[in-house]
């Protein structure tokens, strides 16, 4: 089994112990941290295309390495998905890898990246570490642990999503118009943003962390794949929030994603979803 594929919701019950499994995912996004900033901002970064045109440095592959190295020692027998080395192992727990999500941000010497580590067992994500080495900041959360945050004084802080209950009073992130466009949901993004008090573009992971920290309402995106997400789905849970597609559905692979603070996550949900015609 390549991709565990699970109908459960991604709030379903677990009533494992996963705290050696946090423990070792903080582990892992230092060894990544010291790989990514290692090359950040470095003159002569090597950068290669992909075959989807897609950007890789050498930073990307070297931070995915040192993840797996260390996988292989503590956890041998898991699989593991990342997104330059792929598909490897066959088991119903898999860590899931984005190395350096804002790769193009990263090769322009622009610190708004992040390294993305996750745990999915049974195809529900339990584990997230959402690593900043840049601006020195990381959030993480587990199943049943919490969700947490360090700044670069060191402090430990929970995390909770606002209790804001009306549209009206919320503030989102969209991440790009073109993105809406493309996926041919423009008219819905231009109903979000009517309706809200107020409406920014802050892109890739962060406007997730700051919903967590209960600074936003609502973010979406398009065009994501599994490893752009799983890490942030029980940060948010855990934060109190309510994660799924587009749609309203509890998957990681429909290249679509919406979080919320929960209380207006079916609001949000209504004024996405196209009108009804007579």
């Amino acid at each position: 089994m390549t991709s565990p594929a699970s109908s459960a919701r991604f709030d379903a019950p677990y009533d494992g112990d996963l705290r050696a499994d946090l423990e070792l995912a903080l582990r892992l996004a230092d060894a990544a941290d010291a790989a990514s900033m290692d090359r950040f901002d470095a003159p002569d970064l090597q950068v290669s295309t992909k075959a989807d045109a897609s950007h890789v440095t050498e930073a990307d592959l070297a931070t995915e390495r040192a993840i797996r190295d260390l996988l292989a020692i503590e956890r041998p027998d898991d699989g593991v998905f990342g997104e330059e080395f792929g598909i490897t192992g066959d088991s119903p727990r898999r860590w899931v890898i984005d190395p350096i999500d804002g790769t193009a941000n990263y090769l322009k010497g622009i610190p708004m990246w992040t390294t993305l580590i996750a745990l999915e067992i049974d195809g529900i994500p339990r584990v997230g570490v959402v690593s900043h080495p840049a601006i020195g900041r990381r959030w993480w959360g587990a199943t049943g642990l919490g969700a947490w945050t360090a700044g670069q004084d060191g402090r430990l802080r929970s995390l909770a999503v606002s209790g804001v209950d009306t549209v009206a009073d919320a503030s989102v992130s969209f991440q790009s118009i073109g993105q809406w466009r493309d996926a041919g949901r423009l008219d819905a993004l231009e109903r979000v943003t009517a309706a809200v008090w107020r409406d920014r573009a802050y892109g890739d992971t962060w406007p997730y962390m700051l919903l967590a920290e209960g600074r936003l309402e609502f973010v979406a995106e398009f065009g994501v794949k599994e490893y752009d997400i799983a890490a942030l789905v029980p940060i948010v849970l855990e934060a109190g929030g309510r994660f799924s597609d587009i749609d309203g559905d509890d998957t990681l692979t429909s290249q679509s994603s919406l979080a919320t603070n929960g209380r207006l996550h079916a609001a949000f949900l209504d004024l996405i979803s196209p009108p009804a015609h007579s």
